[in-house]
This record gives C-alpha cells, sequence and structure tokens, in this order.
C-alpha cells in the first residue's frame, strides 16, 4: 500500500520557484532517502508533505485519503478537521530536536498522545519508558532538555514522534546539528526501525547510511527528482550526470 503519494508539487516563495513538477510516493514497509545538493527542495518537499507548507499546486494523499487535490493547477485542501485526522498517520523528527524546554523528557512524549490522542495516560507512559529504553535514555525520563546533549535530544524527538504509533516516519536531517560519533548512534537506531519495517522518508546528506539502510534513494536537484532507484543503482551507478556531479563532491 502506499502510504504517501506527491504528485506535480509545485511550490515558490516570493516568486522564486523551489518545487516544479515533483512527484514520487512511498509504500508501506519502504525507507527512502532523499538526497541532493542545498537548495534542491528536499526540505520544502517534506514539509509540504507533512502539512507544515502548503503546496501551490498538485496532489498529496496518506494512505490513499485524499489531504489535497489540484483543481485548474492549484492545489485544494481538504478541511482542517480532516487533516488532523489524516496527520496521525505520520510523525516528524526535525533536525533542531523542536523539544519543549520547559518539560522534563518523559512529559515531552506523553504530552500529545494524552492530550491529543486522548489515550489512558497510564499505558502512554509504560510506552514512553519503553521507547527510552529503545533509545538509551531510560535513566533520563526526569531531565529537561537543557540537561541532554544534541544527540540524547535527539533521540528523545524519535522517542517522541515514535509515542504517537504512526504509521511512517518523516526525518529532515536528523543528524545534520551532530558531531560524527554521536550522529553514528542515531543512525543505528533508524537502522533498528528499518529492520522492524517502519516506513521513514529520510533528508539526509549521509550517503552511506543511504547506501546501506534505505530501500531507494531519492536524489532531487533544482526542485525535482532527477533520479532514483536502489541505492547501488543511484549511488554507485548514477545515471544522470547532475546525480554524478553531486556524489563527486561528497567523496563517495
Amino acid at each position: 500500500m502506499k502510504l504517501l503519494e506527491i504528485e506535480h508539487l509545485k511550490k515558490s516563495f516570493g516568486g522564486i520557484e523551489v518545487l516544479s513538477d515533483l512527484s514520487m510516493s512511498v509504500s508501506e514497509g519502504e525507507v527512502v532517502a532523499v538526497l541532493g545538493p542545498s537548495g534542491s527542495g528536499k526540505s520544502t518537499m517534506l514539509r509540504c508533505a507533512s502539512l507544515l507548507e502548503t503546496m501551490d499546486a498538485g496532489a498529496l494523499r496518506f494512505a490513499g485519503s485524499t489531504v489535497a487535490e489540484d483543481v485548474d493547477g492549484r492545489s485544494v485542501y481538504v478541511g482542517k478537521k480532516e487533516q488532523r485526522e489524516l496527520k496521525s498517520i505520520f510523525g516528524l523528527v526535525f533536525q533542531n530536536f523542536n523539544l519543549f524546554p520547559h518539560y522534563t523528557v518523559l512529559k515531552n512524549i506523553i504530552d500529545a498522545p494524552v492530550h491529543v490522542q486522548k489515550r489512558d495516560k497510564e499505558e502512554v507512559v509504560q510506552e514512553a519508558r519503553a521507547l527510552l529504553k529503545k533509545v538509551g535514555l531510560e535513566d533520563k525520563e526526569d531531565a529537561y532538555p537543557c540537561q541532554l546533549s544534541g544527540g540524547q535530544q535527539q533521540r528523545v524527538a524519535i522517542a517522541r514522534a515514535l509515542a504517537m504509533r504512526p504509521r511512517m516516519l518523516f526525518f529532515d536531517e536528523p543528524t545534520s546539528a551532530l558531531d560524527p560519533e554521536i550522529t553514528a548512534g542515531i543512525l543505528r537506531i533508524l537502522r533498528q526501525l528499518a529492520e522492524e519495517k517502519m516506513t521513514m522518508i529520510i533528508v539526509t546528506h549521509e550517503i552511506d547510511f543511504a547506501r546501506k539502510v534505505a530501500d531507494r534513494v531519492v536524489f532531487m536537484d533544482g526542485g525535482v527528482v532527477v533520479e532514483q532507484g536502489r541505492p547501488e543503482d543511484v549511488i554507485d551507478h548514477p545515471q544522470n550526470e547532475r546525480t554524478k556531479m553531486f556524489l563527486q563532491k561528497m567523496e563517495v
């Protein structure tokens, strides 16, 4: 089943076109790594897919349900209530963590499941503690974000996203603010999620990680998908000149 479908997405800011006629889809259980140079539109694509930005034109569907359809070259969205319901399908992990500074680690994780999803608090707390153990932070539930390293904050952000029981996760450069040693720990967690068949769309500059973990690599440049396919094809044997130039610069 296709959990995410984007068709003919267009997005401009201040008259400058950032995404032009971009289409992509992600199937349940698939891990898709999105590569590309800065300014290629990767993060904007993710922000449109996660409803943080509205598309100018194009269609968007989650698990077969329409979020926006293209009507005469303009994206027309379903109502706010339907959008809220469809948002429960995905979780989002940012590059700058976005934790609530005045909440403990545990409260950061349980707040949305309890107050947004109206789930039983005790059940959510038990799940949150299991997730903290999963990401190696079982001893930090009473700490505040300012007491954690960047890598620890990112692990809390991943646990917080998982606590909402999403069917897919979006990651926007999850390791870009972290040093290499800490990055390795985050990538291990993502690899574990991939093994558990969590559907993931990961915007990343970690080429080696994309090669090892992704089922499919999408290379973007100039606001379009330039090339996509299996990691061994796109990374090791790129067909497009722009892909080849980018990978040469990254010294793959």
